[in-house]
């Protein structure tokens, strides 16, 4: 069954991608049941008598269905029509990649129940900062454009979506709202694994790949809010510091599960 409504959700995310912005109201109820359609997959994929699913695909698909309905309520409140156009292209590609790689199922027994918790704040810290990523990349597009001499770019239905967006400084408040944001459910997501990690997976935090590209995320945005804050940091520094922070913890955790489940074909077990 969940493989039917991945494949619905995905086609319903690549046509709502590229609706007209007029049609606002039928793109809105498009996304919203193209969301709940994934949600109602990822679940039965997922959630098992005592097991759980995991994978790069699982971890990412989730990623961006928790940054689908952010990208929605933001663009509720702002108008960012460009978000849409980058995020559900996205969305409609991880919604059927745990069809094609579907991960490993991890039992729950004698883990501690604050190994869900860690899934959980993981992949809202994941996915906040994944929004903000593509926040990070409308503006750049944005800031080229202001750039351009008018009339030398090519317009087109994303041209016109990126031109749609709010001033530039009105972006970079959102983008530093969510990076804000982000960052504290990261530091909450790295703590927990540091002070639990015995009783969230049951040996001693390990020095590997996974929590140095996770550290080196966290540092890169304390460091941008840091710097936001003392330095007065902004424009191509703040968007450089988001996209590296944003690749690294890609890379934590996606990129070193694509490796041990695709390439080398190791399961999480």
């Amino acid at each position: 069954m969940q493989t039917s409504l991945f494949l619905v959700a995905a086609a319903l995310y690549t046509v709502c991608a590229f609706v007209p912005a007029r049609l606002r109201i039928g793109v809105a109820i498009g996304t919203a049941v193209a969301w709940l359609l994934h949600g109602v997959a990822l679940w039965a994929d997922v959630i098992a008598p005592g097991t759980l699913r995991l994978g790069f695909a699982t971890m990412l698909s989730a990623t961006l269905w928790i940054s689908v309905a952010a990208c929605w309520v933001e663009n509720r409140n702002v108008a960012l029509d460009g978000l849409r156009a980058l995020v559900l292209p996205c969305a409609a590609v991880a919604a059927v990649l745990p069809i094609v790689f579907p991960g490993s199922l991890v039992p729950l027994e004698g883990k501690s129940t604050l190994f869900s918790w860690h899934i959980a704040v993981a992949m809202l810290a994941y996915s906040t900062l994944t929004i903000a990523a593509f926040h990070a990349v409308l503006m750049s597009l944005q800031e080229s454009r202001l750039h351009t001499r008018p009339g030398s770019s090519p317009q087109g239905w994303f041209g016109g979506a990126i031109d749609r967006l709010p001033p530039l400084l009105t972006m970079e408040k959102l983008l530093f709202r969510l990076i804000s944001f982000g960052f504290v459910l990261l530091t909450l997501t790295v703590l927990s694994g540091i002070v639990f990690s015995e009783q969230l997976f049951g040996r001693a935090l390990r020095i590997d790949h996974k929590t140095v590209f996770t550290m080196l995320s966290w540092a890169l945005f304390g460091l941008l809010l840091a710097g936001r804050r003392w330095r007065g940091w902004r424009g191509r520094t703040a968007l450089g510091f988001t996209l590296a922070g944003f690749a690294t913890l890609l890379l934590a955790y996606v990129g070193s599960r694509f490796v041990l489940e695709v390439v080398l074909h190791r399961s999480l077990a």
